[in-house]
């Protein structure tokens, strides 16, 4: 990538690994399938096993290693909802007297004996039982002949309209009626399970107006691309000239456009993260040297970003793949050093006094094993008083147990008031576009979880605060972010320039939003709007009839032709590198405009620990907190999203109305209210 190009989001980079996936293993002629116990045996199927699919069997899967975890559910679960309701309702006297390190296994970790019936179960069958770390994913490896044939499940080749090949059990997974009780699933018996990045950057053919010095001009301020120009430069070639905030060659906001924008509060330390750990969630080396280069030129000579690294299963640079599964090195090293970066440089944008900002980080699997031991590990450590993770995967390519074993780590976190963050996907309402070029409407995982805050993604459009430090909140607010209103279900056409509306959702983007297909609504996700027309009660993991859980919660700027000014570098030593391939050929070496939910996620991570350190507590899911202010003063709290005024009018399917929807949620955040505030 020699020359800068159109501002695409990182996923494009990242998501394309699903879409040229190799397979592990021998690929053999439409083998038999394994047969289901007979009745009588003692055996039940597991509800929701199998994943729904029309995509073509092309024969069995074999392998001579694989590595699965059966998840085993809590002990109690009725008392650890209780638990959680009373954790986060004001008026019991548990609010906020949030578990400490080790109390949550106590109290709800499978009992010994528990485990020991799993993993006698898996042994007997002939697989090797091996520690996980985690109490609640019992691990175990064998061939996939044993593997089939202990869940007595048949595992199969499979390929998509796309031509993408995978594997996955065809047929349900089977367990002894004595083990079935305690275990919700099996993980690891589909290599769909990829999580990919969303943010945006810039391309070929566009170019960032040429500045001679390291501060910015209005003479490299441009405009809002218009459609036409957006055909020109994507689909003809032709040169589009990007400029856009303070950021060195006009690259982007800087940290104090971004905090005046939003009305951060200028009382101190204690209102930008003083004492609190941040953390990230991350699947990609990066280089701190890139990290320390952002903050200088933004805070001083003086300040260093206090950086922790912490790697799982090896981390990206000395991968430890799960034997079977697949962490093909062109997928790992630096693949998504652009994405690490620019998910630290935006928490640092409005927290910079941090205490620590841990990295975490592990290798970027197929099967999903090392992001749930990356997970836990965040879970188990209990550092982080937020993190926020701009990785997820369509939940379409997830299965039901895979949602299941995150929710427990998720609630874990929950009870010990930790807030998480993930970013809504940068596809509009069609998250699968990049990772299976699938257009049904779809979310992401683990955004889409009950206890994450999916934040979701807005534009200025044509607002441009230019060299302006301090800019006020624009007078039409915000839009919902689709470049020029370009993502859609529309067929080929002269206003998308004959390339089909699902084209433009890759290729431009637009913030993502909808409802999830397995979680219903969670007690917290009440007020005007909520409920609506885009509101669907087809989720495999709720009652029958209830309202699906919908996203985003809430949303900030993530529009690549609105960005964040980033800094990031690559070089010989970094391998794969996405910053490598062009940021050194930009008018101010190293710098660059980005966006996406991937910038979206960090930042409101960003604001939840301004708000922990002036608060001196943890807020814990933040969700509880965003409906509950929704529900009192919204216009207080919040800036409303609505399609009045602007070229964008939705998220592809959903549109931006007054209250709450599907495109941006209950709006973007005021800052100093909810920093300040005392509620």
């Amino acid at each position: 990538m020699g020359v800068i190009s159109r501002p695409v989001r990182v996923g494009a980079v990242a998501v394309s690994a699903l879409a040229i996936t190799a397979f592990t293993g021998a690929l053999a002629s439409a083998g038999a399938a394994t047969a289901a116990p007979a009745a009588g045996q003692g055996f039940v199927a597991l509800a929701g096993s199998v994943s729904p699919t029309t995509d073509v069997i092309t024969g069995s899967y074999s392998n001579a290693r694989m590595q699965i975890e059966v998840a085993v559910a809590p002990r109690d679960q009725a008392g650890l909802n209780a638990e959680l309701s009373a954790l986060y309702d004001k008026n019991s006297p548990q609010y906020h007297h949030w578990l400490t390190s080790g109390q949550f296994d106590a109290r709800y970790a499978p009992t010994p004996a528990a485990q020991q019936a799993v993993a006698a179960f898996l042994s007997h069958s002939g697989l090797k039982v091996e520690s996980s770390g985690s109490p609640f994913l019992i691990r175990a490896t064998g061939s996939s002949a044993q593997v089939s044939g202990t869940f007595h499940t048949t595992l199969n080749m499979f390929k998509d309209p796309h031509g993408t090949k995978y594997f996955a059990n065809s047929t349900p997974v089977y367990l002894p009626v004595s083990v079935a009780g305690l275990a919700t699933g099996v993980v690891g018996l589909t290599n769909t399970v990829r999580d990919a990045t969303h943010a945006q950057h810039p391309r070929r053919n566009a170019v960032l107006r040429a500045h001679d010095h390291a501060t910015s001009s209005s003479s490299c301020e441009t405009g809002y691309p218009t459609a036409q120009q957006l055909f020109n430069n994507i689909i003809g070639g032709q040169p589009l000239a990007l400029g856009y905030g303070a950021g060195p060659g006009c690259s982007g906001l800087t940290p104090s456009q971004t905090g005046s924008l939003y009305g951060a509060p200028n009382r101190g330390p204690s209102s930008k993260g003083a004492g609190v750990n941040l953390a990230v969630f991350e699947l990609s080396a990066y280089q701190q040297s890139d990290i320390q280069h952002w903050a200088r030129q933004f805070y001083g000579p003086g300040y260093t970003a206090p950086l922790v690294d912490v790697n799982i299963d090896g981390g990206p640079l000395n991968v430890q793949c799960p034997s079977g599964d697949q962490c093909p090195p062109q997928f790992e090293g630096y693949s998504g050093d652009i994405e690490v970066d620019a998910d630290i440089e935006n928490q640092l944008a409005v927290a910079p006094d941090v205490k620590a900002l841990t990295v975490y980080n592990a290798p970027n699997d197929f099967t999903g094993q090392t992001e749930l031991d990356e997970w836990s590990a965040i879970a188990q450590a209990n550092k982080a008083d937020a993190v926020s993770s701009s990785w997820a995967v369509c939940e379409q390519d997830i299965t039901a147990t895979y949602a299941q074993a995150e929710n427990t780590i998720f609630q874990k976190m929950a009870t010990q008031g930790q807030s998480v963050f993930g970013a809504a996907g940068d596809t509009g309402a069609f998250g699968c576009i990049r990772s299976d070029n699938g257009t049904e409407a779809a979310v992401i995982d683990p955004p889409s979880q009950p206890l994450v805050t999916d934040v979701g993604g807005t534009s200025f459009e044509n607002f441009n605060p230019g060299t302006n430090p301090h800019p006020s909140y624009p007078a039409k607010g915000e839009a919902p972010w689709n470049v020029d209103n370009l993502c859609n279900n529309a067929a080929a056409g002269p206003a998308n320039d004959g390339q089909g509306g699902f084209f433009w959702c890759g290729a431009t983007g637009a913030g993502g939003g909808g409802n999830s297909i397995y979680w219903g609504m969670p007690s917290y996700q009440k007020g005007a709007g909520v409920i609506n027309s885009g509101t669907s009660t087809s989720c495999s993991l709720a009652k029958a009839n209830q309202p699906c859980r919908e996203v985003p919660d809430i949303s900030t700027d993530a529009d690549e032709f609105t960005p964040y000014a980033e800094y990031c570098t690559g070089n010989a030593n970094t391998p794969f590198s996405v910053c490598g391939q062009f940021s050194q050929n930009q008018p101010v070496p190293g710098w660059f405009g980005i966006g996406g939910t991937s910038l979206s996620a960090p930042l409101m991570s960003g604001i939840v620990a301004d708000r922990d350190s002036f608060q001196h507590h943890r807020t814990g899911n933040f969700n509880a907190v965003i409906y509950k202010l929704y529900q009192f003063d919204p216009s207080f709290y919040f800036h409303d999203v609505t399609a009045t005024g602007h070229v964008a009018k939705n998220n592809g399917l959903f549109p931006a109305v007054p209250g709450f929807d599907l495109a941006t949620g209950v709006g973007t955040p005021k800052m100093t209210q909810l920093i300040t505030g005392f509620f």
